[in-house]
């Protein structure tokens, strides 16, 4: 900014004046006016008035979408698919633009090359985009280990039941943020890892201790830190089963007091220290008749409400594992099943859409570029 001299002429009585009327000028428009008239000053245009346009919070933001919708595209959106290609054919844009689904889970059969999933992400988008103007969510599961989606493209983690061994949390977070980058660039959103399990089997827990294994679930929630949403599964701990609840249902026979002090404290731990926005939290299928005696964990009000947005106030997305597993499939209906696991003991669908809809406007807002409940 250019500098003015002024050049004193009148001795200290003429600059003393300039003084008074220079602060007279700048700050009153009756100064301003007279220094107009003298010549002292440019007269300029009077800035045009604006009126303030008010901010929409994000829960105004939800309210507004909500209150388009209809209850079939809200029951939509709280869907998650698997798909059967590896391209978008009359028949999933048919499903996309018909039912007006939420979500999409690819797996090995949906995914050939780098290019294919990326034109297949894209193409999925431009088609919920064109449907509902709301963006997918777009998963896969990529846990490392025995658990990964194409192998021979992506950095694959080790078992997480070696990185806990090794002692070493900044491996684990490292191995988040290369995951995070790769599927990323694949047009994939959203990470179903890690696991918050105690004593997994097939290497997938970092650990049978509650405390070590909090630890390094909180070292993977990196990919917080590159906009990727994931995924701790599978509450409230499915280390202590016996049986594949991909096969069949299992009642996990411990007391309460065990459950929280062991399996649920490292969701406990992720849940008070990270933004419950940037993650979900997948529900087994598998009965804990000490935390409700009837229904398995995806059917829970007593678990869902109470324990999970209740008592530990986690206000995140809450989805299921999938409805096609032996634990819930050979006992229930489909059509059951997802009314059953949309409203536990008939909560209301509402604010499950709510959470629902703040993740997918903050996603849309590139913060972050299945049943729900």
């Amino acid at each position: 900014m250019n500098k003015k001299k002024i050049i004193v002429i009148g001795g200290l009585g003429m600059l003393i004046l300039a003084i008074v009327f220079g602060h007279f000028a700048a700050n009153s428009s009756q100064g301003h006016n007279l220094a107009v008239q003298f010549g002292i000053v440019e007269e300029t245009a009077k800035p045009a008035t604006v009126k303030a346009v008010k901010q929409l919070t994000i829960d105004e933001q939800v309210e507004g979408v909500l209150s388009k919708m209809s209850d079939g595209q809200k029951i939509g959106q709280m869907l998650m698919i698997g798909i059967q290609g590896q391209n978008v054919d009359d028949n999933l844009r048919y499903s996309l633009n018909k039912y007006n689904i939420g979500g999409i889970i690819l797996f090995d059969w949906n995914m050939d090359t780098p290019q294919q999933v990326q034109k297949l992400t894209a193409d999925l988008q431009k088609e919920a985009k064109q449907a509902e103007d709301l963006p997918l969510f777009i998963a896969v599961d990529e846990e490392g280990g025995q658990v990964v989606r194409m192998l021979q493209y992506l950095t694959v983690a080790p078992e997480a039941e070696k990185l806990g061994q090794s002692g070493d949390e900044q491996a684990v977070a490292d191995y988040a943020h290369k995951t995070a980058a790769e599927i990323k660039a694949l047009g994939i959103n959203v990470n179903f890892a890690p696991d918050a399990d105690l004593g997994l089997s097939h290497g997938r827990s970092y650990s049978k201790d509650p405390q070590q294994a909090a630890k390094f679930v909180a070292a993977a929630g990196a990919y917080q830190a590159d906009q990727l949403l994931f995924s701790l599964k599978h509450f409230p701990g499915i280390g202590k089963s016996k049986v594949d609840s991909h096969l069949m249902s299992s009642e996990i026979m411990v007391t309460r007091d065990k459950l929280e002090k062991e399996d649920i404290t490292p969701f406990r731990f992720i849940i008070n220290s990270i933004d419950n926005s940037d993650f979900f939290i997948m529900v087994s299928h598998l009965k804990y008749p000490a935390l409700d005696a009837e229904n398995p964990t995806s059917l829970s009000h007593a678990i869902m409400q109470d324990i999970l947005r209740q008592q530990l106030r986690f206000n995140g997305l809450i989805i299921t594992d999938d409805m096609e597993m032996g634990a819930v499939a050979k006992l229930y209906s489909f059509d059951e099943l997802g009314v059953r696991a949309a409203m536990p003991e008939r909560i209301s669908c509402w604010s499950a859409m709510n959470t629902i809809m703040k993740s997918l406007l903050i996603m849309a807002c590139c913060k972050h570029c299945v049943t729900i409940g």
